[in-house]
């Protein structure tokens, strides 16, 4: 898969995930280490956004540690007007999810495991070709 193939087919999964779950409004997917891979964004700064993701995600795993409640799967964060989420996909890479205050929540849920393992797929497939 090219690059081009691969930046194209992963924007297409953040996108879809956009228009099955009433609320979403912007995503980012990074590495664990904050850089961007590729981001479905119009108001935020996607590289700043994949860079505190990766610091909440450090945080959160260490808090789940501490907490002994198992392993960390999403860290969400109500705001005034809306939601930041951030879900691990695999060991490397992370979705971090922007939705308005009306986000379908049960939906989200329903809908981050296929996203994920999308993403993985493509992910993948990128390593592979």
């Amino acid at each position: 898969m090219t690059a081009h193939a691969s930046t194209e087919s992963l924007t297409g999964i953040l996108a879809a995930l956009r228009d099955r779950v009433m609320g979403v409004s912007e995503s980012v997917l990074s590495t664990v280490d904050g850089l961007l891979v590729v981001a479905d964004v119009d108001k935020v700064h996607a590289e700043s956004v994949a860079a505190l993701a990766a610091a909440t995600l450090g945080v959160s795993r260490r808090m789940a540690d501490q907490s002994g409640v198992g392993a960390l799967r999403e860290v969400m964060i109500r705001c005034g007007s809306g939601h930041v989420i951030v879900v691990a996909v695999g060991e490397r890479t992370l979705l971090t999810v922007m939705a308005d205050d009306g986000l379908d929540i049960a939906a989200f849920q329903r809908e981050t495991p296929a996203t994920v393992e999308q993403l993985n797929k493509a992910l993948a497939a990128d390593v592979a070709g």
